[in-house]
């Protein structure tokens, strides 16, 4: 064996963990088997576990690569393009003297815009939803009166031009006067309270649009619903009535008009939208808390409570007294079923057994949810994709309107031709011999089809009304006679020999009162599970392709359309196995409505993932106290299934749309050893990283007087935000604030009579006197700066390329102190990166410079640095840094090792020391 000489210089290559531990097979066998003693059946069942448990984590990482969204390089730009903006005004000079000015000895101001926004919110649901009844039920009646004359070609041919004229009018008003109203503006309306400035949302012209955008497309049959608009319409009610964007200037109003009042009214005008559109005022309140505001407080809850309270009355108001505007004579009186949507009149008691199909659909949902959400959000990229590739704006336009007619189209011929595939089912209601007793008292159909005729002339029957069944749709199907026998005791029995069709009877209504039929309770043989799965399928396939299309529509009731489906397909297998149930008897929870009605919950949360919300929702629109712990098992399972599998359907729109938004908590994951391709890593604690680790650096610093020039070019060179403002301390330049952007653009925007000489900078007081003393005068008032976002102030390039080059405006100087926030937080390039992610999502920051020891500014962290796909790209590059040097200082502790113990002592701090040293 040949003897090394170890006086000789080795040669040491720096590999990585994954370069040569991970990738090296390990031999842990015995030199035998196990698995080779065990026969076949026996592998096969103690595999399945396994096998089950692999192929539920290939279906979480089918649907959710990572964590996060990738974004690509062209995604990246239209990021950049979004603005944040603060969540309290900046505390300088000019918003002390503005805040002087409008200060309020009371709050009956702010309770009196509640009210008005709440009033306002009310109203404007009670119309929306007023004009699409009037719409759908004429459409729907002149429709099927045709049908039932045998002339199909009519009908059908009057249903698809009207239904295309309704979305071709809902398509043009998006697509050509006002692109923001498009969808139902809820992953807009977040973004937006978690501090991104998206354009247009508030805006008269997109409440215009949106409100008939919706009622023609909503009228139009397509499986969508108002309540998504509805909301957005609220928040745009509570931004136009407090901040004059109406035209509507009151002085004792003029107060509101900064960024804090402004996003709370947006937050309680959200609310409202809920509490209008379901008739929720507690689930409106808890949807903005749970939801949409990131920012909140007990006496924002309060006001906000009080708004939803408001809205909710007035839409419950109108609603009862106003039928398709009709008045009604009973105007002020509350009726149940015009107030709340879902009305259950029949109450059924609960059972600890209702919880085990509680726990299953809401697996279910969950399931479904997150198959849900994965695929809207796959057909959004293919729209997206297919937009970027056609070329020309018109082309483009063109595109965007031919895409929801085509839909409409296909959704209006097959859900027209779908009842002809189904026979026709019959009324029947059976007596049995020892008395006239009705089995089923909604005389629902028996699967046997027997026709049964009642004897209006029996003397037990002393009186025999003919009334006309309205609930059901008879399609071609044959009439009868529905009979209603009063009794002496006062008490009624219901027969029929009448036909209908099924599909017909959920398709050929609105989505509304689809939802009121498959929630219908004691109605055990109303439906067959046929029909309900075709449509199922059909109809989540067909509210999968109309999400997101050029309209303004919203998802919450095909949602509750799915998940009520598949629900009472559920129940139908339970009354299978165990027989109608009476509804007083121990089983009598085994309720097609009542099981449907845990199915659209389990759906609802399985898309939207919310919780308190959610439930107290479904228990205010159905009016039926008594599920609300069955309700709340559901919803929470639902939303822990669908959160495993993928994104909540609003962050995941936000990611496509990319509108920059930071989650409540901040979760970056890590590879690790034996992760399968694909497959998510585990959670890594950001307490280990620093802001340093997180922030742009080098920043671009201001001075307090800075030269018009200097400023000019600082905004052609650059496109930042804001910039922190130093001054001079002893050859120092230490932080003293921060400046906007827009506040740069106002200053150059007042002209050369604004700016200073340099003999004038003398008679500027001291930057330190000025922040103790009292504010007084300055040049540019505070209401004159208005809000990011406005564009009416932003000097063109032009003009600023003119300060920037003429040589003139070396030498004038605009003063920056009096505009300066001078309560801008700082953070240490040592402070805990999780903790400062925390403190600029609380406080709701646009910017945040990192400081030295010094208090100079080295670098500034914004939204986007802290958006969790560009932490995880920052610390894996970081990780992958350490990792290197860590393998490098293993392989020369080895290397020195072999030298000799002279040499190890030398590098003994360097082999000892950890790895995250060299994040310090």
């Amino acid at each position: 064996m040949e003897k090394k000489d170890l006086t000789k210089p080795r040669t040491v290559t720096c590999v990585t963990m994954a370069d040569s531990e991970f990738n090296t097979p390990i031999n842990r066998g015995h030199g035998y088997s196990y698995d080779g003693e065990k026969n076949p059946a026996t592998r096969a069942i103690s595999a399945l576990p396994r096998f089950v448990a692999r192929l539920f984590r290939k279906l979480k990482n089918a649907l959710r690569a990572s964590e996060f969204h990738r974004y690509s390089s062209s995604e990246r730009e239209r990021l950049g393009e979004f603005e944040s903006f603060d969540y309290l005004p900046p505390h300088s000079t000019a918003y002390k003297i503005w805040a002087t000015e409008n200060r309020s000895k009371d709050e009956w101001e702010v309770w009196m815009m509640m009210a008005l926004i709440g009033t306002t919110t009310g109203l404007v649901a009670f119309l929306l939803i007023q004009l699409i009844d009037i719409i759908s039920e004429t459409k729907w009646h002149s429709v099927i009166h045709m049908v039932e004359l045998n002339q199909l070609a009519l009908g059908w041919w009057t249903l698809m031009w009207v239904s295309i004229l309704c979305v071709s009018a809902s398509t043009s008003l998006v697509v050509l006067f006002r692109p923001s109203a498009a969808g139902s503006g809820i992953p807009e309306l977040i973004g937006f309270l978690n501090g991104t400035f998206v354009h247009h949302i508030f805006n008269i012209k997109t409440m215009v649009a949106k409100f008939l955008s919706c009622a023609l497309a909503v009228s139009a049959g397509l499986p969508a619903g108002p309540e998504g608009p509805v909301i957005h319409m609220g928040a745009l009610i509570g931004a136009g009535l407090s901040q004059t964007t109406f035209g509507l200037r009151l002085k004792h109003f003029s107060r509101f008009r900064n960024s804090q009042d402004r996003r709370d009214f947006i937050s309680a005008g959200a609310g409202a939208g809920v509490a209008a559109a379901f008739g929720s005022p507690v689930g409106g309140l808890l949807f903005v808390m749970e939801e949409v505001s990131s920012f909140w407080n007990i006496k924002l809850g309060l006001q906000t409570f009080f708004c939803c309270m408001v809205s909710s009355f007035v839409s419950g108001l109108f609603n009862s007294a106003i039928v398709d505007f009709v008045p009604t004579t009973t105007f002020g009186r509350f009726r149940s079923e015009r107030v709340i949507p879902f009305y259950v009149a029949d109450r059924i008691p609960i059972n600890f057994l209702l919880f085990l199909p509680a726990i299953i659909l809401g697996c279910v949902g969950g399931l479904f949810g997150g198959l849900f959400t994965h695929f809207n959000i796959q057909t959004a990229k293919l729209r997206t994709h297919i937009r970027t590739s056609v070329q020309g704006k018109w082309k483009v336009r063109f595109a965007r309107m031919l895409d929801p007619i085509v839909i409409t189209v296909i959704v209006v011929t097959i859900f027209f031709f779908i009842p002809h595939a189904f026979p026709c089912r019959t009324f029947q209601c059976e007596m049995p011999q020892d008395g006239f007793e009705c089995v089923n008292l909604t005389c629902m159909a028996n699967s046997s089809n027997v026709k049964f005729t009642c004897d209006v002339r029996n003397p037990h029957f002393p009186r025999a009304n003919m009334v006309e069944e309205d609930r059901l749709v008879h399609f071609t199907c044959k009439r009868g006679v529905n009979v209603e026998y009063i009794l002496t005791d006062g008490s009624r029995r219901n027969y029929s020999n009448d036909t209908y069709n099924e599909a017909a009877t959920i398709l050929y209504t609105t989505g509304e009162q689809s939802i009121k039929r498959l929630l219908s309770r004691g109605t055990h043989q109303q439906f067959s599970e046929k029909p309900l799965l075709v449509i199922l399928f059909l109809y989540s396939f067909f509210a999968c392709i109309t999400a997101g299309s050029a309209i303004s529509t919203g998802l919450v009731v095909p949602m509750l359309f799915i998940g009520s489906t598949y629900g009472r397909l559920f129940a139908y297998g339970l009354v299978r196995w165990f027989g109608v149930q009476d509804r007083d008897s121990y089983w009598g929870w085994i309720d097609p409505g009542a099981i449907s009605f845990l199915g659209a919950a389990s759906f609802f949360g399985g898309v939207s993932r919310l919780s308190m919300a959610l439930t107290v929702i479904m228990i205010e629109i159905t009016g039926d106290v008594e599920f609300l712990l069955p309700t709340m098992v559901t919803v929470l399972i639902s939303k822990w299934v669908g959160d495993y599998l993928t994104h909540p359907l609003y962050h995941a729109l936000m990611e496509i749309k990319c509108i920059p938004f930071l989650d409540t908590e901040p979760v970056i994951y890590k590879e690790h050893h034996g992760q399968d391709e694909g497959e998510r890593g585990i959670a890594d604690s950001l307490e280990l990283y620093q802001a340093r680790h997180a922030m742009s650096s080098p920043a671009v610093v201001l001075g307090l007087q800075e030269t018009v020039n200097r400023l000019a070019n600082t905004l052609l060179s650059t496109k930042h935000g804001g910039f922190p403002v130093v001054r001079d301390v002893v050859g120092v330049e230490r932080y003293s604030g921060l400046v906007s952007r827009e506040t740069i653009h106002h200053l150059l925007n007042q002209g050369e009579p604004f700016f200073l000489k340099e003999q004038d900078l003398d008679k500027l007081r001291d930057y330190d006197k000025f922040i103790v003393d009292e504010p007084s005068d300055v040049g540019l008032p505070f209401e004159l700066l208005g809000y990011v976002g406005f564009k009416s102030y932003l000097l063109d390039d032009a003009t600023i390329r003119q300060y920037a080059e003429d040589p003139k405006f070396n030498d004038r100087y605009i003063d920056l102190s009096p505009y300066i926030n001078q309560s801008q937080p700082t953070v240490p390039t040592s402070f805990s990166l999780k903790r400062t992610y925390i403190i600029f999502r609380t406080l709701g920051l646009r910017h945040l410079p990192v400081v030295d020891v010094l208090n100079r500014v080295v670098g500034i962290i914004t939204r986007k640095d802290l958006m969790g796909f560009s932490l995880e790209e920052k610390v894996s590059m970081l990780r992958k840094a350490i990792i290197r040097k860590a393998s490098c200082r293993r392989s020369t502790r080895t290397s020195t090792m072999m030298r000799g113990p002279s040499n190890q002592a030398k590098d003994r701090s360097n082999t000892l020391a950890l790895p995250i040293a060299d994040w310090n």
